[in-house]
């Protein structure tokens, strides 16, 4: 698949000027949070998912584990799928436990014999979408969303489809030129993921959005903290395709943002986790993973860091049906061998080009990717 065809791509390739933006200043940080008794071991773990987001849950695991203290390094996808295939084929440890919204390249690694099988013990029934071969699971419930600041967006011109949302670039170009926001599927794993899975819906819908966004001369970014940052502060109106989690976080430390569930289909992620192979601590790394997939985990992860769940009603104040999976709008991305053919190498490259051609003027993926 592809966004578009390669002709019609051509067509759209003067509409965009690239505005760049630099990775997020966090980006391959560091932290460390002691034990909480004298430390007995340290279990570490490497990320593509927010500190701020993961922090109640680390934080909860230790009561119940108060002599493990816990370093966490957090990445953007690709960074982290790059050191994770180099020591995997060098056969060294790379932490203890991968977590990325990027579930497609887990599953990468998790096919190229990079996992460790791990029979889950005392948890919550796992979704079977988000289970494969007992190497990779989901632990969250994160649909696909529009971002809006209600300061530059009346309320007549909010859209709740993909069809609204390029309809209003067409009809009102001049406003909101420069002021759309979303992924640049170069850098981000998962910005990528969501573009090849809104390509595969049957709608042509998307390609007529590229257009419109290209036009719009969208602002593109690594990640969905970036995009948020910038519509919080004005310079951005409208983000397409954000982490629902992180978005409504963002509404609760601004009142002028609103999240917008999709009403034509809604894509889900389930954030993966995986205890590679090989790693110093694999029962400890065990020990975590059953706390993330445990009731006491799940409801952590919902009270104060991912927000969504399935079957269970939206955040309040969130824009869309009240219980999302109820609603037949919801796309859950499978986790399973249907995604590794969005990561071959030669389909990845193809994809990304067509897209590039669309939305990057003079793009350099080799720069990126």
């Amino acid at each position: 698949m592809t966004i578009i065809t390669r002709a019609s791509a051509l067509l759209f390739c003067g509409f965009l000027s690239l505005i760049a933006a630099p990775s997020r200043p966090n980006e391959g940080e560091t932290t460390v949070f002691p034990a909480l008794e004298a430390e007995r071991a340290m279990l570490e773990i490497r990320a593509a998912a927010d500190i701020d987001a993961m922090r109640p849950l680390i934080r909860d695991f230790q009561t119940s584990a108060p002599d493990i203290a816990i370093r966490y390094i957090e990445y953007v996808t690709n960074d982290l799928q790059r050191e994770a295939e180099a020591a995997c084929n060098a056969g060294v440890a790379l932490g203890d436990i991968l977590i990325s919204s990027s579930v497609g390249q887990l599953v990468k690694l998790a096919n190229d014999g990079c996992a460790s099988p791990h029979r889950l013990q005392n948890t919550s029934k796992v979704k079977p979408w988000a289970n494969w071969r007992n190497e990779v699971f989901g632990f969250t419930y994160e649909p696909a969303v529009f971002v809006y600041n209600t300061r530059f967006v009346p309320p007549d011109e909010i859209p709740h489809t993909r069809a609204e949302l390029s309809e209003l670039l067409r009809h009102r170009l001049d406003y909101y030129r420069g002021h759309i926001g979303t992924f640049d599927i170069r850098q981000s794993g998962v910005g990528y993921q969501f573009a090849f899975e809104d390509a595969r819906q049957p709608s042509a819908i998307y390609g007529q959005l590229i257009e419109s966004m290209s036009r719009a001369e969208v602002v593109i970014h690594c990640c969905t903290g970036n995009t948020l940052d910038a519509i919080s502060s004005g310079s951005l109106y409208i983000g397409y395709n954000l982490i629902g989690s992180y978005a409504y976080a963002a509404t609760k430390r601004n009142p002028d943002l609103r999240v917008v569930v999709p009403r034509d289909y809604t894509l889900v992620l389930s954030r993966g986790v995986l205890i590679p192979k090989p790693t110093r601590n694999p029962e400890l790394a065990a020990r975590f993973l059953n706390y993330l997939l445990s009731e006491r985990g799940q409801t952590v992860a919902r009270r104060e860091s991912f927000f969504f769940a399935e079957n269970m009603p939206l955040p309040e104040g969130v824009d869309g049906p009240r219980i999302l999976e109820a609603s037949g709008i919801a796309r859950p991305i499978r986790i399973g061998p249907a995604l590794l053919a969005m990561q071959d190498q030669a389909q990845r490259q193809r994809f990304i080009a067509d897209w590039s051609r669309s939305m990057v003027r003079g793009s350099a993926i080799e720069k990126t990717e």
